[in-house]
């Protein structure tokens, strides 16, 4: 075989390998780099298929723990009525396992042919549109007989849109009516607790004035006793003198008219007498403005005017307050709403009295004003004392229950809660804010009688 040379060096050279199978070994590594490529792509999706695997285990396990958790009873069921899957609720009210219920139709679990029609006639009227149906269906229960039981029925899609089955969530009367007497005895217990502590705080606003209504009653009554007591001596006078005149014993019944006073008596009987008459009326009064105030009211509802007892609170909150406690206010248009007397008098009293206590807190001279105002259909009342005013912290919490700034055994904490539930209900608002000038402001808003 002959050798080949170069010609630079004369040296003999061996022939050029021939790549393999005709194809070039560049392209061989581009294979092998794209092998590479695929088998590490393989190892990335069987890592991401697992992961999926387990996201997927997860959301199985916790739609199976939601639904063992479940205390209404749910069952999902196909087109037919078959059920397909069902959770630990239905099973322990059925007294059947997940094996017997998966299969079964829903209509074998109902206990009388009424509820059967009412479910196929859900059934029908389902499959024209998806909203939810509820009715009251009975379940079969293998101890108890028949339960009946409360049931919301949804229809659902498939991945298309399509109608697929039925969703039947439900719950056993028995609890709901049990439900509905434990919530019932507890709104009757909340509105007789409610009644309790709104008497209270009106005997806790009546006990404030004892002071100042002792001293007002006090007045009529030594009136009342002076007048009695001459009234008396007056009375043994003329029995003297009546026993005199029909005794037939000859004396000077002129000398003895004039010894007695008599004409001076029968001049003075009919002021004693009315005088008597106006101080009995005056404590027959105040007892009964007291009697109105301190019972439990009744929920009448009349045509007031405001006015009245805006003066009535000013008269009594006055007979208990400081004698430096001074209200400025002039009544004006008749202020005519429609509610309870009784119930606006506590509130009005219970805003002037919190306003006496603020003001009169190192101030020498506490001062309310009051004014009222009509807008369109709306009486606004305003009460501004001249105290510190109420710190921004607490202006979002003067009408909590039981919320007070007042040292312990002073304030209830109810007034003003109180006093803002009877606004409501006289359909109104109460609201506090601090006065561009200085100290808190109430304001009322109250709707203007029909006339």
């Amino acid at each position: 075989m002959p050798r080949h040379s170069t010609p630079a060096t004369g040296r003999p050279s061996l022939p050029e390998t021939p790549p393999m199978g005709g194809v070039d070994e560049a392209v061989w590594l581009d294979v092998i780099q794209k092998m590479d490529e695929v088998y590490s792509q393989l190892v990335n999706d069987e890592i991401a298929l697992e992961e999926k695997n387990r996201e997927l285990e997860n959301s199985q396990q916790f739609i199976f723990s939601v639904l063992s958790a479940m205390s209404d009873v749910l069952v999902a069921c196909d087109r037919a009525g078959i059920i397909e899957e069902t959770n630990t609720a239905l099973r322990k009210l059925s007294g059947l396992d997940e094996d017997a219920l998966r299969g079964m139709s829903i209509f074998d679990l109902l206990a009388d042919d009424a509820s059967i029609g009412l479910l196929r006639q859900v059934f029908e009227q389902a499959a024209a549109h998806s909203a939810s149906t509820v009715l009251e269906l009975n379940l079969r229960h293998p101890q108890h007989g028949v339960v009946p039981v409360d049931v919301n029925c949804t229809q659902r899609s498939d991945g298309d849109g399509r109608a697929a089955g039925y969703v039947f969530v439900g719950r056993p009367l028995g609890e709901l009516r049990r439900a509905y007497r434990e919530l019932s005895d507890t709104h009757e217990t909340l509105k007789r607790t409610q009644q309790q502590l709104l008497h209270s705080e009106k005997l806790a606003s009546l006990g404030r004035l004892v002071a100042g209504v002792a001293h007002e009653l006090n007045n009529p009554i030594s009136f009342v006793l002076g007048n009695v007591h001459a009234l008396k001596r007056y009375s043994e006078r003329m029995a003297q003198y009546l026993n005199a005149l029909h005794s037939g014993e000859s004396q000077d019944l002129a000398a003895l008219r004039k010894e007695l006073r008599i004409d001076h008596i029968l001049k003075d009987l009919p002021s004693l007498i009315d005088g008597t008459l106006e101080g009995a009326h005056r404590t027959t009064g105040i007892v009964d403005g007291l009697k109105r105030f301190s019972a439990v009211d009744r929920d009448e509802s009349i045509a007031l005017d405001l006015n009245g007892v805006i003066e009535r609170a000013i008269h009594w909150v006055g007979k208990g307050a400081t004698p430096n406690f001074s209200v400025h206010w002039k009544a004006g248009a008749p202020l005519t709403v429609m509610g309870n007397a009784g119930k606006l008098l506590q509130v009005i009293m219970n805003l002037i009295q919190n306003a006496c206590d603020a003001a009169a807190a190192g101030n020498p001279a506490p001062t309310l004003r009051i004014a009222s105002e009509m807008r369109s259909d709306t009486i606004v009342l305003t009460l501004h004392d001249n105290g510190p005013g109420i710190a921004p912290g607490h202006l979002s919490h003067v009408f909590d229950p039981f919320f007070t700034t007042k040292p312990v055994g002073k304030g209830t904490g109810l007034g003003l809660s109180i006093s803002y539930g009877i606004i409501e209900q006289h359909g109104g608002k109460l609201y506090a804010r601090n006065h561009p000038d200085g100290g808190a402001e109430f304001v009322i808003e109250l709707p203007l009688a029909a006339p």
